[in-house]
Parts: C-alpha cells; sequence; structure tokens
C-alpha cells in the first residue's frame, strides 16, 4: 500500500479512536453522576433500561476501540491492508468501508459461508 494510502487510514483511525475515547469518557461522567431519586418505580426502571442501552452499546465500541488500536499497530508494522488469510492485499475500497478489515472480501465471504454451515 502506498503511503498516501497509509496516511489516509492512519488519520482515519486515529480520529476515529479519539472520537470513542472521549464518549467513554462522557459514559463515565454520566453514570457517576447519580443523584436521581425517582418515587415512580417505571421512571426508575426507564432509566435502567436506558442505562443498560448505552453500557451494550460502550461495549460494541470497546471491542472496536480494540480493533482500531491493531489496525494501527498493523499500519506500523507495514501489515495493514494485507489478508491474514490468503496474504494478498485487501482493496482500498473494502478498507474504506471497514477500515479495521484483517480479510479480504474473498476470505470473509468464505469465513461467512462456513459458519452458515455451522450446526449451532
Amino acid at each position: 500500500m502506498d503511503k498516501k494510502n497509509l496516511t489516509y487510514f492512519r488519520t482515519l483511525l486515529s480520529k476515529r479512536l479519539e472520537e470513542l475515547l472521549d464518549e467513554v469518557k462522557g459514559t463515565v461522567v454520566e453514570m457517576t453522576d447519580d443523584d436521581e431519586t425517582f418515587p415512580d418505580p417505571s421512571d426508575r426502571a426507564t432509566l435502567e433500561s436506558d442505562r443498560n442501552f448505552v453500557l451494550r452499546i460502550r461495549d460494541r465500541e470497546r471491542r472496536l476501540i480494540t480493533k482500531i488500536k491493531k489496525a494501527l499497530e498493523r499500519i506500523e508494522d507495514g501489515s495493514f491492508g494485507v489478508c491474514e488469510e490468503c496474504g494478498e492485499d485487501i482493496s482500498v475500497r473494502r478498507l474504506k468501508a471497514r477500515p479495521v478489515t484483517t480479510l479480504c472480501i474473498d476470505c470473509k465471504e468464505e469465513q461467512e459461508k462456513l459458519e452458515k454451515l455451522r450446526p449451532s
């Protein structure tokens, strides 16, 4: 991959990582800022439901943060944009759609086919 594309992806991933980390900080502040009292149990239940939803989103973002950090490491070690399965280059188009990907489209499609065939 050329330097221009590597710079583009490094900037893209770094910016997204920074955004996610800022959101995490905001969530921690919101969750610890709990001086609310609710005379109505329904209001309390709604608050708890909303918090659980936010925590599920943050858990997904936590996993994404890990993937972004690994992608940035791959940029530094020169393996970014190379399929972990077959060793071929991952298309820039695919990387723009999913910059944290580690598989080319052919290997990803094959992986998904195999997952469908496995019994649950």
